[in-house]
């Protein structure tokens, strides 16, 4: 059978798979492609890009040979083993059935992404296909073999491919072409090494599977989560501790970078970061199904990342808490289904977001109340947050959405300033720190005060996405949940339905905002976006807190309809091309479907 080279097209974002080692993660396709992979971290230059280019730019594909005129096959079932990282994807042919099971373990040393294919019935001829580009597929590394084994190299980075199949190069990519019968298991390791140290050790594939298992069966064992929805919320957590970076417990809000929230549009960005408002309600989500071990590194990292500068604080740091991320674009890449620019590097870090300080003071609060051992700077922290805010809190700013617009006084953003000193003056009523009350006493009031006056709309009966505006915004749902109205207020029932009306797709779910209208451009951007599915989730949170509790179920459960096949969420959602869209998987989608499920299960609101 006439077999030929490699072409390869990106999948749909709903068609890749996570596997990761809390360090850096790939995206497995359904027809057995790593189209991503960083290496050695979430943040580093990517040596399988073409999930933004083409086959060009990097991928490793393993599965079944297919002829010369025939697209790769796709695996007809693909699942986590359990309740772990760890990917099987089989396929059916003509000549029997193939299992590849992918994992990266997680490690203190090299990082390997290993593969193992598993023959199950008959016998199926098999290829993999290696092409590994640099500097996000940019750099063609020498590819050569040392001591036996075979090793790409390209300045500090080298990758080392292990395998017991017979390898040759051709059209610069490293093929194996080998046929597995019931029983037979064929290992495939890459592991990174700096390129002028040793070569990393060899790899034992199947010792590294069972201690992978292990590993995730423990993690798990500890969620005390067990309503009607565990099994969202499971995978939900796991996803978002493949997220975490373990060296230093900062989150990264995605794995990738430039997957676009509108396909062939510009709204294209690198989440690979840790922004405190995403981490702060992953620490917050994590407490609540009891990983402390996971709230108290965050914490850690965040006090090393502020530092003693918070009045310097920005919206969002590197992984071990690095404060530059220029953003500069890769001309070279097309970019997702032709969307670009390519980014990396964000140029939001700098921006003043005040909804920040309210959410990362929350997230101090919630781990002083479920009884995280003190830390004394991180109450002296919180403190000197709220003495940065007596000054700013009334100045406009670029807001939760990160706008490249001017600066408004977005209502969001008053709201987490008020959020910020009344979880701070709990703090010092509850004598574990010492200030002034009666002065922060009265700035709550008085921020309280200005939004309900400044950004209410009385003639609509709903809150505005800014003072003076008319525009609506989804994170006024946020208003409830986090107490500074109750939710049988009206003016909170008013924003509500007014949402609902305006910021709807015909399918239900949540826009974040209008991107035409009366305001138009104020996030100073071309082009729309898709549903963005944490709204989605707020607003189900909010109707189950005005006791339309069936109407929130049914709403959660159409969300949940929209994971892929494995339980993963992309940040939006297109009810036009029926998609996921946005960096994948999103931890601020995962979040908030964690939190909705918590309050649907305490409520009873759930079916059967």
């Amino acid at each position: 059978m006439a077999v030929r080279l490699e072409l390869h097209v990106a999948g749909r974002i709903e068609d890749y798979a996570l596997i990761g080692d809390m360090q850096t993660a790939a995206l497995v396709c359904r027809d057995g492609t790593v189209d991503w992979l960083c290496l050695p971290r979430f943040d580093s230059h990517a040596v399988f890009a073409g999930l933004l280019g083409t086959e060009e730019h990097g991928f490793w594909r393993l599965g079944p040979a297919h002829a010369a005129d025939a697209e790769p096959p796709t695996a007809v079932r693909r699942r986590y083993r359990g309740d772990s990282l760890i990917l099987e994807s089989e396929w059916d042919t003509s000549r029997g059935t193939v299992r590849v099971t992918d994992f990266m373990p997680p490690r203190d040393g090299a990082p390997q992404l290993i593969r193992i294919v598993e023959g199950v019935t008959g016998r199926v001829p098999m290829r993999s296909a290696l092409r590994m580009r640099f500097s996000y597929g940019r750099v063609v590394p020498w590819v050569h073999k040392h001591e036996g084994r075979t090793v790409a190299v390209a300045g500090p980075d080298s990758v080392w491919f292990d395998t017991e199949c017979e390898t040759y190069g051709k059209a610069l990519t490293t093929y194996s072409d080998f046929t597995v019968a019931p029983g037979d298991r064929i290992a495939f390791t890459i592991s990174w090494e700096p390129s002028h140290k040793q070569p990393p050790a060899l790899p034992e594939p199947e010792q590294s599977l069972e201690a992978t298992e292990e590993f995730w069966r423990e993690w798990v064992e500890q969620c005390t989560y067990h309503g009607p929805y565990r099994e969202a919320v499971v995978r939900s957590l796991i996803t978002l501790k493949a997220l975490t970076y373990g060296p230093t417990g900062g989150i990264v809000a995605a794995p990738t970078t430039s997957l676009p929230e509108e396909i062939g549009g510009v709204r294209n960005w690198d989440y690979r970061y840790t922004w405190l408002r995403d981490a702060a309600i992953t620490l917050s989500s994590l407490l609540r199904t009891g990983y402390r071990e996971e709230a108290r590194a965050w914490r850690e990292w965040l006090l090393r990342a502020v530092a003693g500068d918070p009045e310097n604080l920005q919206i969002m740091y590197g992984i071990a808490g690095e404060r530059e991320l220029g953003e500069a674009e890769l001309d070279w890449l097309p970019g997702y289904e032709n969307s670009g620019p390519v980014r990396v590097g964000n140029g939001a870090a700098h921006q003043l977001q005040l909804d920040v300080y309210g959410e990362v003071t929350e997230a101090l609060h919630l781990a002083h109340m479920t009884g995280l051992a003190r830390n004394d700077y991180a109450s002296l922290l919180q403190l000197k947050l709220i003495r940065y805010l007596e000054d700013h809190w009334d100045e406009p700013d670029e807001g939760i959405w990160e706008v490249r617009g001017p600066r408004r006084h977005f209502v969001h953003s008053k709201v987490m300033a008020w959020v910020a000193v009344d979880r701070t003056i709990k703090l010092i009523e509850s004598g574990d720190a010492d200030g002034p009350l009666e002065k922060w006493r009265e700035l709550r009031d008085d921020i309280h005060r200005d939004v309900c006056e400044k950004g209410y709309d009385k003639e609509r009966n709903t809150f505005t996405q800014s003072y003076g505006s008319k525009e609506l915004d989804a994170s006024l749902l946020l208003i409830p949940q986090m107490g500074f109205l109750p939710p049988d207020d009206k003016r909170v029932i008013g924003t509500i339905e007014a949402i609902q009306r305006e910021l709807s797709t015909s399918d239900g779910f949540i826009l974040r905002y209008p991107t035409s209208g009366e305001d138009a451009g104020v996030d100073g951007l071309e082009g729309d976006e898709g549903a963005f599915l944490a709204c989605s989730f707020w607003m189900a949170d909010d109707l189950a807190m005005i006791g339309r509790v069936d109407e929130a179920r049914k709403l959660f459960e159409k969300l949940l309809a929209l994971r892929n096949d494995l339980g993963l969420l992309a940040e939006e959602w297109d009810p036009v091309l029926k998609r996921q869209v946005g960096n994948f998987p999103q931890a601020f989608s995962h979040v908030p479907l964690i939190d909705t499920a918590l309050r649907l299960t305490a409520s009873g609101a759930y079916g059967g």
